[in-house]
């Protein structure tokens, strides 16, 4: 259902979104009967003319029955969700999948994204590095690493098409993962207050395809660069 309104495009979201949708159609179900069966139970018991009220304790087994059979019954939808919901955090935050195919640092502040690609030499610190404010270029079907840290405040890194969400921690560096399902230009939220310039804290990931992936790559090359900076003074 979440799907509908806003793509699901990681390898995790659709677990995230069953998750969701679970939540909401076992309280959905909840909510109807009960609301059903409170209505019923008004009208059932509605006052009728020369009928004396009647006073209910709700001490008797038939009268507690109303509340203990539905509890139990909740308490098992419960072990569903929290089944699901273990599962699902297993698999985005403790289980970190191996030999990832780039790697990518983040960087929280007031009030900016950046975003730090290794160049071509596959570390990070050398010339080579691609740095972008408020623009992550990702390639889809691949296997990413981040690596998460803020320079002043608690900032909270979100992409709503990957249902990831992770807080970003001044004096430590989170490393998390994803792997994207698709391709196009999406929102990156900033999700937690974080100052006055906190609304104003958003970027945009482009989930690119390989050879998309590959020339934005190449044109931010130091020998691309250099290039243009000459032809510019040409």
């Amino acid at each position: 259902m979440v799907s509908y309104y806003l793509p699901a495009l990681s390898t995790y979201a659709g677990d995230i979104d069953f998750i969701i949708d679970l939540i909401f159609y076992l309280t959905g179900f909840w909510f109807i009967l009960s609301e059903a069966v409170f209505f019923w139970l008004i009208f059932k018991f509605r006052a009728k003319e020369g009928q004396p009220g009647q006073y209910v304790a709700g001490e008797t087994p038939e009268e507690k029955r109303w509340i203990t059979i539905p509890h139990y019954l909740v308490l098992v939808c419960d072990v569903f969700i929290l089944y699901y919901a273990i599962t699902a955090w297993y698999e985005v935050k403790q289980n970190l999948p191996e030999n990832p195919d780039h790697t990518v640092q983040i960087i929280g502040q007031q009030w900016a994204w950046t975003f730090i690609h290794e160049g071509a030499d596959g570390e990070f610190g050398t010339a080579d590095d691609i740095t972008e404010v408020n623009e992550l270029h990702i390639e889809t079907d691949k296997l990413y690493h981040y690596k998460l840290s803020a320079t002043d405040v608690m900032h909270s890194f979100s992409v709503p098409v990957f249902r990831l969400k992770q807080d970003a921690i001044p004096g430590r560096v989170i490393t998390g993962w994803w792997q994207a399902t698709g391709t196009g230009e999406y929102a990156i939220q900033c999700t937690e207050i974080c100052g006055v310039g906190h609304g104003l804290m958003g970027a945009r990931i482009f989930i690119q395809s390989p050879d998309q992936h590959a020339a934005w790559i190449a044109e931010r090359t130091p020998t691309a660069l250099a290039s243009n900076t000459t032809a510019g003074k040409e």
